[in-house]
């Protein structure tokens, strides 16, 4: 309870008043009115106007003059006009009771009758019933208000009245809805200031009134326009004003000019702000009130000179800080004198910028020492108590991430000393209000004062959880007068009850050094239940993160029974977070809370330093539901990527997966394979009796039919029923050739992926692929699932086959050497592909140490003659040998070479599902197996078994419509006889002629081929021979060109780049030699070779691609992506930004998304975005989507370009504010170039590359958006 000290000379309590008010000069000569409105101003809460009548019935002598005069109605009516309800009458009644007469006197006529008696309480209740109808009798405040954990330390104000009625917030975002919600408990009215920048943020619809301040001026300076925040107070009649934490909360001028225009400041008095904020001031009263300090500057420094002056004296590291400000702003730790002036300078720059004065205070740096700050409160009547420490050891650049309330393992001791201290020194001040007195703690136990924030602090909240105490009620009512017993406020009555902690979710990501991200929150759900807490003024969908403000999106606080359960609940919570359209710090914080020894409570300010897996191995959200929007936005605004060479449509079916016959696999060739390796496989193969079938379904045959965009859950699907019914085929094709790099350039999966799912899905059939790739590849490939190598030269060339044959072999691998046939060895007149050729080749293989020998007919040019002819010359040459026969089916004699080849001693053929054979794609499965059946070729496979597996994929290929090749080929075409495009090549060729223009002149392109395999000497045709092929014919439809004027005129045409890459030899050596003199008039002056490409190539560095990989996107690239980069850059990098913005999306067993389109909205023609809205699951999502033809026609700034390091992006959204180099400048890696500023913290952007500037996109005071081009080094 508060104390009124008597006067000494009088035991009448007005006596004693008036001699009180003597000190005021001449102001007990003022009339009664006057003296009542200076008893408001002085926030005696009209305890003046109480004694007056109190002391009008016990003494009515001392009433002189007009005094006496002065009626009870009056006092009724004042009481009215300032709207307390008569409450101070009531307060002073409560403060007359028995405590307070026992302080005075027992002897004296008046001592007795300065209880208040059954009279004078009637008296009150009636006048209280005049001023207020309907209020409740006198209540005394002697019982506790913090008994109760969840009990506010607001009073019903006919208890304790409120002198101010209205209340301003000089600040934006969480602390101000913060303080809107303590004032709207405390009956208080609320007003809220904004910026031009903040119209659209949460805290401005919050409080009751609120005015635009700064208008035309930057975003921060708008908050820090002291003049106007008094005048706008002034104008709306505002009492208080709480100026939060940051902008003006510790400007003493600022509280001053509170004081000076009669509004209250809610905070300590401009003095000790002033005192406080000085950071050598603070640092001198410390020492003066005998607390530890560490060594520092004796003042503020303004110069590096200075910085150097101190830092000479006393060594490093030192500690550079704020001089008139805190949270984090302007902090820098300096190790070595080399960095101290860059260092400086920017600290300085931010200081200045935060808190508008860029002088710095430095002391020495304490290594890895805890960080724990006191909460104090202090009166306007010298009482001052601590509510415990909390810990802020969990910091990145100074900056508080989490905050524990108590902190953990403090010996008592210490906590004794600390809080001591900080009351101490708060005392010594005269402290009012709430305040942080922080410390560093060593390994010893010592403590030793670095500042006092003289505000609220971000972190005040764990403090309210274990107390109980609402700090910000709290503070309001120590500003209107009330003393810490008022409130209930000893020390004795504080008590810290289990254990909290706080984490500050911010917009900043930690996989790219916490930089700052900016935009609109498309996606807000937020943790909660028992014991948590959340802070916000941007926790909505729609909300607009800026660039110019704090990071800080929501503070979320755990309170549990100790502090590991607390840990648990945030855990627990921050996975219920679900925030999409910016990136958040969540993944981190994930990362530090599950640390053991953050569990365990035992963390100093190195913590996050000694643990870079704390920001390097990062669990992102997988975000599916968000990432599928974008993606069917993006192709409701920009339409497919890939383009659709027909108007088909996808049929809405769902292919049936037929059921399984039983649980148990049955085995397969796979086993003799994994038992004994390559050589028991191909001894298992040629004892086998019967014909052996590969499956094609799964590649080639899609590959030829739809433009190999079959995805893999199709593939999936299916797998099982063959792995269960088709267990006893040679192989499954499934992977290589163009599918490879088709899976990532068009379905955007990635093929290693695919061939790991499906090896799961099928276990006991070997896979197969085809292959032109190095060791490192095959070894990965077997590793991931691939036991069959094909092996295959597009030109046949030995010295490429020799080197994939080996790298199979050295991983383990079945090695399949592949004949590429061309030609027809039955027609005698065809002398260049003789049967001779293609026997010298199969000896070059055999000796090479093939396991199986492959005949490739990529055309389908065999014919049944021919094909008895080929099988039968290698069958009797190598008994011992398996052979395996592909073939294309695009003439229509498939089925029939198939069976000449069994009848010729072949091994194994290649088919594919009825439903997907024929034409362009292989020979029909279901016809070989019926062709066969019962004879001694007999397949083995269960025709009925393949009409349900046809009838699967017939029901798939629907989905596949647009990429049908069936558009204009409807049947078998013989005329591949003459024209000998490969069938894989005939659907992709005919797609690549539509995107030119050529759909309706695709006859004339395969004329065109026959001339163009002609013009290159009649090559082997296989992948990437025949897109040479292809690309020529294409170059001389589209030019109306002939083979004689493409011979004529070489020298003068542009190639395309693939043709002029066939004749410089980068592909290999086609036999019989390149034809001239084409090849010189198309290669010029261009380099050729005549050996096997690459040989001459250094070797790849795959460490070093690993760690480009890794810089550009992330820590997520994995072997297999370092290989798929290796062999497509581009395609990979394009695969890669793809999956980080749409993908993959997996949905797990038992959850289902209902996605509804509802509408695309109209362009933004200043952004070039259109808005597109979905329902999800019942709710309403808007996704804003660039319009990519809509921005091709508006300026908009250029780009960095991804994949070139000289090209050198923003960072950040935000401002230029300092430009280091010029166009033409020499720069060195790590120069700095460019300073930018987002959300009050600045970033320095340095050179990527040695190199010489070649272009300034940006100057100082440019806006940037993230990615765009700031400077160009070549």
């Amino acid at each position: 309870m508060r104390v009124i000290p008597r006067h000494a000379d009088t035991d009448c309590l007005y006596c004693w008043w008036l001699s009180f008010l003597k000190k005021f000069k001449s102001l007990p000569k003022l009339p009664c009115q006057e003296l009542y409105k200076l008893d408001w101003n002085f926030s005696f809460s009209g305890i003046f106007a109480v004694v007056l009548q109190v002391t009008r019935e016990s003494h009515p002598e001392c009433m002189q003059g007009t005094l006496r005069r002065f009626p009870v109605q009056v006092l009724i009516t004042l009481d009215r006009k300032r709207n307390t309800g008569g409450a101070a009458i009531s307060r002073l009644c409560s403060r007359i009771s028995t405590p307070f007469a026992e302080m005075l006197p027992v002897t004296g006529r008046c001592a007795t009758t300065l209880r208040p008696t059954a009279k004078h309480i009637w008296h009150y209740r009636q006048i209280q019933r005049i001023a207020t109808p309907g209020a409740s009798s006198i209540r005394c405040l002697s019982g506790s208000n913090h008994g109760n954990r969840y009990k506010s330390t607001a009073v019903d104000p006919v208890q304790q009245p409120l002198g101010i009625q209205k209340l301003m917030v000089a600040n934006r975002g969480e602390i101000a809805i913060r303080v809107f919600r303590a004032c709207t408990e405390l009956g208080i009215r609320t007003v809220a200031i904004y910026s031009e920048q903040d119209q659209g943020n949460m805290h401005r619809g919050k409080a009751d009134e609120a005015y635009l301040i700064g208008k035309g001026l930057p975003p921060v300076q708008a908050y820090l326009t002291v003049p106007e925040i008094i005048k706008i107070a002034q104008e709306h009649q505002v009492d208080a004003i709480h100026p939060g934490y940051g902008f003006l909360s510790e400007r003493a001028d600022f509280a001053q000019a509170c004081v000076d225009a009669g509004i209250k400041f809610i905070g300590p008095s401009p003095k000790v702000v002033h005192q406080m904020g000085d950071k050598v001031q603070a640092r001198q009263i410390a020492i003066s009130a005998d607390v530890p300090v560490v060594p520092g500057t004796d003042g503020p420094v303004s110069s590096v000179a200075e910085a150097e002056e101190f830092c000479g004296q006393h060594g490093f590291p030192v500690m550079l800080k704020a001089a008139y400000g805190g949270g984090g702003r302007g902090m820098r730790v300096v190790r070595e004198q080399k960095d101290l002036a860059e260092n400086f300078q920017r600290a300085s720059s931010e200081a200045k910028a935060a808190f508008g004065n860029g002088e710095m205070f430095i002391e020495r740096y304490i290594e890895s020492p805890r960080h724990i700050e006191v909460q104090i409160l202090g009166d306007k009547y010298g009482n001052v108590i601590h509510l415990f420490e909390r810990d802020c050891s969990v910091q990145r650049r100074h900056q508080k991430l989490i905050e524990i309330a108590p902190a953990p393992h403090l010996d008592a001791a210490v906590r004794e000393r600390i809080s001591a201290d900080a009351v101490k020194l708060a005392q010594s001040v005269g402290y009012q209000n709430a305040g942080t007195v922080e410390f560093l703690l060593d390994g010893n136990g010592n403590h030793y004062f670095i500042e006092v924030n003289a505000r609220l602090q971000v972190e005040h909240t764990v403090t309210e959880e274990v107390t109980g105490v609402d700090l910000v009620q709290s503070q309001i009512r120590i500003a209107d007068g009330h003393s810490l017993p008022d409130l209930n406020l000893t020390q004795e009555k504080v008590h810290i009850q289990g254990s909290a902690l706080q984490c500050r979710i911010t917009t900043e990501d930690p996989a790219k050094a916490f930089q700052p991200d900016t935009g609109r929150i498309e996606v807000f759900r937020s943790g909660e239940g028992m014991g948590i807490r959340i802070d916000s003024a941007l926790g909505f969908a729609g909300a607009l993160v800026s660039p110019h403000y704090d990071s800080l999106l929501v503070k979320i606080v755990a309170r549990s029974r100790d502090h590991e359960s607390a840990v648990k609940k945030m855990l627990r919570a921050l996975a219920e977070f679900r925030i999409r359209g910016v990136k958040t710090n969540i993944p981190f914080l994930e990362n530090v809370l599950k640390h053991e020894q953050f569990v365990t409570g035992k963390v100093d300010t190195s913590f996050i330093d000694e643990n870079p897996d704390l920001t390097q191995k990062l669990v992102p959200g997988q975000n599916r539901a968000q990432k599928l929007l974008y993606y069917f936005a993006n192709l409701m605004v920009n339409g497919p990527s890939t383009p659709l060479a027909t108007g088909l449509m996808p049929a809405n079916v769902k292919p049936s997966v037929p059921p399984q016959r039983g649980h148990e696999l049955p085995q397969g060739f796979r086993d003799a394979y994994v038992k004994g390796g390559p050589e028991a496989f191909a001894r298992a193969v040629r004892h086998h009796k019967g014909l052996l079938l590969t499956d094609t379904t799964f590649r080639d045959a899609h590959q030829s039919l739809l433009a190999t965009r079959v995805r893999t859950f199709d593939l999936k699907n299916i797998s099982p029923f063959v792995s269960q019914n088709f267990n006893n085929l040679f192989s499954v094709e499934n992977w290589g050739g163009a599918t490879f790099d088709v899976a990532m350039r068009f379905l955007h999966e990635c093929p290693w992926e695919r061939l790991a799912i499906l090896r799961k899905e099928i276990p006991n059939i070997p896979f197969q692929m085809l292959l032109r790739g190095p060791t490192l590849f095959c070894e990965l490939a077997q590793k991931t699932g691939m036991d069959v190598f094909r092996v295959f030269d597009s030109l046949n060339y030995l010295p490429n086959l020799f080197l994939g044959m080996d790298a199979a072999g050295e991983a383990g691998g079945i090695v399949e050497a592949a004949i590429s046939y061309s030609g027809d060895v039955s027609d005698p007149s065809k002398t260049k592909y003789t049967l001779g050729y293609y026997m010298d080749l199969a000896d070059e293989l055999v000796k090479a140490g093939t396991h199986v020998l492959g005949i490739k007919d990529m055309a389908g040019l065999l014919k049944p003659e021919a094909t008895t002819l080929l099988v039968t010359a290698l069958r009797d040459k190598y008994p011992d040998l398996p052979i395996h026969l592909h073939t294309h089916d695009t003439a229509g004699t498939g089925v029939a070479n198939m069976i000449a080849a069994a009848r010729a001693g072949v091994d194994a053929v290649d088919v594919a599902v009825d439903s997907m054979s024929g034409m362009t794609s292989q020979p029909s499965m279901g016809a070989v197996v019926a062709a066969l059946e019962g004879t001694e070729y007999d397949t083995g496979i269960p025709l009925e078994e393949v009409f349900k597996y046809s009838a699967y994929w017939e029901t798939a290929r629907q989905l596949y419509a647009p990429f049908e090749c069936t558009t204009t080929m409807k049947s078998g075409n013989a005329d591949i006889y003459r024209n000998e495009i490969p069938g894989g090549q005939y659907t992709n060729l005919q797609f690549q002629s539509f995107s030119l223009g050529l759909g309706s002149q695709f006859e004339e392109v395969k004329k065109a081929y026959v001339e163009a395999n002609q013009l290159l000497g009649d090559i082997i045709k296989v992948t990437p021979s025949s897109k040479v092929v292809g690309d020529l014919a294409q170059f001389m439809v589209q030019n109306k060109l002939n083979a004689q004027q493409v011979e004529e005129r070489a020298d003068e045409l542009s190639f395309p780049k693939s043709v002029v890459e066939f004749f410089q030899g980068l592909i290999g050596q086609p036999y019989g030699g390149f034809p001239e003199p084409l090849r010189s008039k198309v290669v010029k002056q261009l380099p050729s070779m005549d050996g096997r490409p690459g040989e001459t190539l250094p070797p790849l560095d795959f460490d070093a691609l690993n760690t480009e990989l890794t810089e550009k996107h992330g820590t997520f690239i994995s072997d297999v992506d370092v290989m798929s980069s290796a062999l497509y850059p581009k395609v990979f990098d394009d695969f890669a930004n793809f999956r980080k913005e749409y993908g993959p999306v997996e949905i797990e067993k038992g959850k289902t998304l209902h996605i509804k389109l509802l509408a695309m909205g109209e362009l933004n023609k200043k952004t070039g975005e259109r808005e597109v809205f979905f329902e999800l699951n019942g709710q309403l999502r808007s996704l804003l989507i660039k319009d990519k033809q809509a921005l091709k026609e508006m300026h908009v700034a250029p780009k960095a370009q991804k994949g070139v390091k000289g090209s050198v992006g923003a960072p950040m959204l935000g401002e230029v504010i300092d430009v280091k180099v010029k166009q033409g400048d020499k720069v060195k890696k790590g120069d700095p170039l460019v300073v930018v500023s987002a959300m009050k913290m600045e970033m320095v952007v340095n050179a990527p590359i040695d190199g010489v500037v070649k272009e300034m996109a940006v100057s100082s005071g440019s806006h940037v958006e993230g990615d765009d081009l700031l400077v160009f080094i070549e």
